[in-house]
């Protein structure tokens, strides 16, 4: 059986819904949100803290409460939102192969939108040596457990990482009952603003080290201690604790993207994109952390308000667009989103390009070049920091020679 829809949406987590809820009423047809798990909303149904909704909604409010939020304007607005359906493959132009408890079926759209988010590595991801014991979790296991399922986790955790969904993991501990003895992290300093490493290092007592990495996990039915290792010394030590938790260290959700034969960028291994959100293959689009592990949730749902125009665009029989000029990050920036700039384009979200570095930068100056010739240069009031997306504004390459050779993107 095929089902014909005007638009489909994969993925109902912030970019997803805020992208249905943008463009359903807008859309002769059916607007359809394909979400895998029981209930639409993404990572912050579980993350139950306060802290969400402020760039896109003008609020402040916690995980749970957005993601009710988002799915009711979603809703509301005319979207059809069918969860515990898995997008498994692809069958032809924009055809999708659904597995549901409903059982199999395909869905042919006039346009997909792409918004499958990004997940943490996982410790087998990251080659952590020694046992397999119980009570080693990412971020979004353990959200889990505590939030939805209210299970204990441990009383004594170490935390790898030390990003701003790190000291998410050390709230949650915190709720359930279990101390965060150590944050590590491979850096030089943590990750996170100071605006939440000081606070949270005062309110929960949480010891952060720099420049160490785990690098074993030791316990037979449970955890009992890991080692940690001093990156500039080799140093290593034990810490006795029950409970493990990998943090950050993000990767795109991006298998549909791949099998699908769109073009992947090989930096944020995500799909490449132009300013407008539009893949490479016609009608294809794709919004949020699927295009960059990661960014805030309030961003990724912007990302999806942002794609809705260009959705519309092309069913109402824009060309596809062609062209364009690549955008490419020199180290120590890691990858720049989006990759593509094309005559007459719009800006991107928020007018912003969005870059990672792999190295700390106060005040960071940030460079354009194209073909040796200098498009802008700017320098800027917040700092480049790894583990955290950094914004640079798009007029930055707005000049750029359509002709031309890549645009070079560096930190001086």
């Amino acid at each position: 059986m095929t089902e014909r829809v005007r638009v489909a949406v994969i993925g109902g987590g912030p970019a997803g819904l805020t992208a249905a809820a943008a463009l359903a009423p807008q859309v002769d047809g059916d607007v359809l949100v394909l979400e895998r798990e029981q209930e639409t909303g993404g990572i912050p149904r579980h993350s139950d803290h306060p802290g969400y909704g402020l760039r896109d909604l003008r609020r402040f409010m916690s995980g749970p409460e957005y993601a009710r939020r988002l799915t009711r304007a979603a809703r509301e607005a005319g979207a059809r939102l069918e969860t515990e359906a898995m997008v498994t493959g692809w069958s032809g132009e924009r055809t999708l192969e659904v597995t549901s408890p409903r059982g199999r079926r395909l869905v042919q759209a006039d346009a997909v939108v792409l918004a499958t988010g990004a997940r943490e590595r996982p410790r087998s991801a990251r080659l952590i040596a020694g046992d397999r014991p119980d009570g080693v979790y990412t971020t979004g296991q353990l959200q889990n457990l505590v939030h939805l399922q209210h299970r204990e986790v441990g009383r004594r955790a170490v935390v790898v990482g030390a990003e701003l969904v790190s000291w998410s993991a050390v709230l949650t501990l915190h709720e359930a009952g279990c101390r965060t003895v150590l944050m590590t992290s491979e850096y030089a300093k943590p990750e996170a603003y100071t605006a939440f490493r000081v606070p949270g290092r005062l309110a929960f007592g949480v010891l952060v080290r720099a420049r160490t990495r785990l690098v074993a996990v030791h316990g037979k039915g449970r955890v009992t201690s890991v080692d940690i290792e001093d990156l500039d010394t080799g140093e290593r030590r034990r810490v006795p604790c029950d409970t493990v938790i990998t943090t950050g260290d993000w990767i795109p959700d991006h298998e549909l993207a791949r099998t699908g034969g769109l073009d992947m960028d090989r930096a944020t291994l995500g799909p490449r994109v132009d300013t407008s959100l539009a893949t490479s293959l016609p009608g294809v689009f794709a919004a949020g952390n699927l295009l960059h592990p990661v960014d805030t949730a309030d961003v990724a749902a912007l990302d999806g308000r942002h794609v809705a125009a260009a959705v519309l665009g092309h069913l109402a029989g824009a060309p596809a667009p062609a062209g364009g000029v690549p955008l490419v990050a020199q180290a120590p920036l890691r990858w720049v989103a989006p990759q593509i700039v094309r005559p007459g384009g719009p800006p991107p979200s928020r007018g912003k390009l969005l870059l990672w570095s792999d190295a700390f930068r106060t005040l960071p100056r940030v460079t354009a070049t194209q073909d040796g010739r200098l498009l802008g240069r700017t320098r800027l009031p917040w700092p480049a920091a790894p583990g955290r997306v950094f914004r640079v504004p798009f007029s930055l390459v707005a000049g750029a020679d359509p002709a031309g050779g890549p645009v070079r993107l560096a930190l001086e």
